[in-house]
């Protein structure tokens, strides 16, 4: 297990474990599981990564802030800015034709800057006091948090001595509360990720991970034929007419289709008694009959326009004459003034506005 991390978080507990397929009923083999209780520090290794440097932290065992159980307790990266690793054995074992999964839960007590709390598994012949970030593994899980554009859940498989990272973007977790993330790979490929015991996302190895070899590749060896021509389409020499097909008519008639009323029914308002009177009004030219009406139209909007205008003219006169009338009121007849104050002025001038 390894973490690297600038702020204080907390593990609480770790498991490992395969559920057989080979049986109706169903049957788990726990493997690993840690709660971090009394003896803990006899199954761990704490790793001198980064010691010499002076950039090594320190676990804590303690059960954290906000525990509903102070007897339930985890280890903390207790400084900040330190990486940490620490490991464990835990027994050999396969997967094959059975389904493994990989379980911790994780608290980040405080914000972190930039760092991560991620679980690997490792091989076996692994030198434990020197395992690090550049130790090889199988399988890396977990999150990782830098600033505030990189939220990432890792998901790392290793096959061949080679790292390949899921193809799918995963968030993490970034509030300050406990959460539990579980990794679930299937004998037939498939997987799923789930977020406090709910899925995130689900798929298959042999397309979220590049590990197989792509099914087509591209032959560069490969030229186009002397003869190869770039027209889309070729006419077919030996193409012919079906018989009969020049005596077919381009159009033929639609026996469902039925004849639409075309009159047009004239405003009472709008009716003259001869050709002459419409002509003589309008002084339109006489093959633009139907272009009366929209004139009639424009011609009633644009005195209705007008009125409005008016009226509105009309209300701001008269608003203006009672503003005056009550300022002469207020002040008394100009005539009688000894000195003119030039505001009056000023304000006559607006109300004429």
């Amino acid at each position: 297990m390894e973490r690297q991390a600038t702020k204080q978080s907390l593990l609480l507990f770790f498991f490992l474990f395969l559920h057989s397929l080979l049986y109706d009923c169903a049957l788990s083999e726990i493997f690993f599981e840690e709660r971090f209780e009394d003896g803990w520090k006899s199954r761990w290794v704490l790793s001198d990564w980064k010691r010499s440097e002076g950039k090594a932290g320190t676990f804590k065992h303690t059960a954290g802030k906000w525990s509903g159980d102070p007897d339930d307790k985890g280890i903390q990266t207790y400084n900040d800015a330190k990486h940490y690793a620490i490991s464990a054995k835990i027994p050999e074992f396969g997967n094959k034709n059975r389904t493994l999964v990989v379980q911790y839960s994780i608290k980040f007590e405080q914000d972190i800057e930039c760092g991560g709390g991620y679980i690997k598994l490792l091989s076996g012949y692994v030198n434990q006091k020197k395992f690090g970030g550049d130790t090889p593994y199988s399988l890396m899980f977990g999150p990782d948090i830098c600033g505030s554009q990189t939220k990432k859940l890792h998901l790392i498989l290793s096959y061949q001595g080679q790292n390949y990272p899921i193809k799918k973007d995963l968030q993490c977790e970034t509030d300050k509360l406990t959460h539990f993330y579980t990794f679930i790979l299937r004998p037939d490929a498939s997987y799923s990720i789930l977020v406090d015991n709910r899925e995130r996302e689900s798929g298959s190895m042999y397309t979220d991970w590049e590990i197989l070899p792509p099914q087509k590749i591209k032959d560069v060896k490969a030229k186009r034929p002397a003869d190869w021509d770039d027209r889309e389409y070729i006419d077919d020499p030996n193409d012919v007419k079906p018989e009969g097909y020049d005596s077919i008519p381009t159009e033929i008639p639609d026996r469902k289709a039925k004849e639409v009323c075309t009159h047009y029914l004239m405003p009472k308002s709008l009716i003259f008694k001869s050709q002459k009177q419409f002509e003589d009004r309008y002084n339109l030219d006489p093959f633009h009959i139907l272009s009366f009406a929209e004139k009639e139209a424009f011609e009633e909007a644009e005195k209705e326009r007008k009125a409005r205008e008016e009226e509105e003219a009309q209300r701001a006169k008269d608003e203006g004459e009672k503003r005056r009338r009550k300022r002469d009121h207020r002040y008394g007849d100009r005539r009688h003034r000894r000195r003119h104050d030039h505001h009056d002025y000023l304000d006559d001038y607006h109300d004429e506005l």
